[in-house]
C-alpha cells in the first residue's frame, strides 16, 4: 500500500471519527445479515454489532496484512466468531441449553478458513462491500460520469454505444471508466481479494 492510498483500511490506522464512522457504515449491514445467521436476535444485534465494532477499532492498529488475498475480511470473520461465542457463552446457552442447535458446529465451520461457510462469507463480505463503495464514491463524481462507468463497467454495455446515447465523446467514457475504478480500486485496497471486477446493480 503506498502512503497516498485513499484505502479505507489504510485511514482505519488514523484517529479520524469519519472514517470510523465509514467504516460502520460500510460493514453494519453485512454484519447484521451474519448475525442473523448465528441465531442473534434483532434485541440484541445492536450491542453485538457495536462489540464487533469496538473489536476492530481496538486492534486494527496491530493488524498486518502482509499482502495476503482476503487477509482483512479473515480477521474480521475471526472477531466476528469471538465476539458470537462470547455473547452466546456468556448468555449460558451452551450446547446442554440448545440441544436441538446446531449453533456451536457452524460457528466452528465459519471460524476455519478451508470450509464452505467461510467461503460463502469471503463470497457475501467481497460482493457487498464492492457494492457499498460504489454507493459511497458517487458522490465524488459527476453524473454523466458516473453514469457512463455504470453502463460500461457494471452494465456490459459498449463504450461507443454509451457515448452515442449520452451524447460524449469516446474518449469521455474511457476516461469516466477509468477516473471510477482507480477511484474504487484505491478505495477498497486491503479489503476485498479482487477490486477488479464489480457486481451488477441489482
Amino acid at each position: 500500500m503506498n502512503e497516498t492510498s485513499l484505502s479505507l483500511l489504510s485511514r482505519l490506522r488514523t484517529p479520524d471519527s469519519d472514517v470510523w464512522n465509514q467504516l460502520a457504515e460500510l460493514y453494519s449491514p453485512l454484519l447484521r445479515l451474519w448475525l442473523r445467521k448465528y441465531d442473534v436476535q434483532n434485541s440484541d444485534a445492536d450491542d453485538l454489532l457495536q462489540e464487533v465494532l469496538l473489536a476492530v477499532s481496538k486492534d486494527v492498529s496491530r493488524f498486518q496484512h502482509g499482502g495476503q488475498p482476503g487477509a482483512f475480511r479473515g480477521w474480521m470473520r475471526a472477531i466476528l466468531v469471538n465476539r458470537l461465542r462470547k455473547f452466546w457463552r456468556a448468555r449460558d446457552r451452551g450446547p446442554q441449553a440448545r440441544a436441538d442447535s446446531d449453533l456451536d458446529a457452524r460457528l466452528a465451520q465459519l471460524d476455519d478458513p478451508a470450509s464452505e461457510m467461510s467461503r460463502i462469507w469471503d463470497r457475501d463480505h467481497d460482493q457487498y462491500v464492492l457494492r457499498q463503495l460504489l454507493a459511497l464514491t458517487e458522490p465524488h463524481f459527476e453524473s454523466a460520469t458516473w453514469q457512463a462507468f455504470c453502463r460500461v463497467s457494471l452494465d456490459g454495455e459498449k463504450p461507443a454505444a454509451v457515448a452515442r446515447e449520452l451524447g460524449i465523446s469516446l474518449n469521455a467514457v474511457c476516461l469516466a471508466k477509468s477516473r471510477v475504478l482507480r477511484r474504487l480500486r484505491q478505495e477498497s485496497e486491503g479489503l476485498v481479494e479482487s477490486s477488479t471486477s464489480f457486481p451488477a446493480k441489482s
